[in-house]
């Protein structure tokens, strides 16, 4: 069960990723990260990206995260994979309107690709330390 959370999380954050650089107008710096690997071409498909395939995939990572967190039990996993994909959402939706709200949003991919490394590098064990 642990292999199918793990490929779900990693989906959910390299979807959000794939999507947000499809849009060049909403999220500048990914815009040009994304030009600048040939990816130009996904702006023709931004709507159906910032509408439909970001927040899948976000809730795709929220959702693996939280599952993780009933499997390992550990508190500080939950709350960086819980934090990313709920910033990302919140800015999609409620927070759309306001300036600082591309800071949010950069803010929230950030801390799933910490998440995501971090299940990379240090993987989580049956139960987390700080729960014994």
């Amino acid at each position: 069960m642990q292999w199918v959370t793990n490929i779900f999380s990693k989906a959910g954050v390299f979807g959000t990723f794939i999507t947000a650089m499809g849009c060049a107008a909403c999220f500048p710096a990914l815009g040009a990260l994304a030009a600048t690997l040939g990816l130009g071409f996904l702006a023709q498909y931004e709507g159906l990206y910032i509408n439909t395939l970001l927040p899948l995939f976000a809730s795709i990572a929220l959702g693996s995260s939280v599952i993780s967190f009933y499997r390992h039990r550990c508190w500080k996993r939950l709350f960086l994979g819980f934090t990313g994909p709920v910033m990302v959402l919140l800015t999609l939706y409620p927070l759309w309107a306001y300036a600082w709200s591309t800071y949010l949003f950069y803010a929230g991919l950030f801390i799933m690709l910490a998440a995501a490394i971090w299940d990379i590098v240090a993987p989580a064990d049956r139960y987390c330390a700080t729960s014994k």
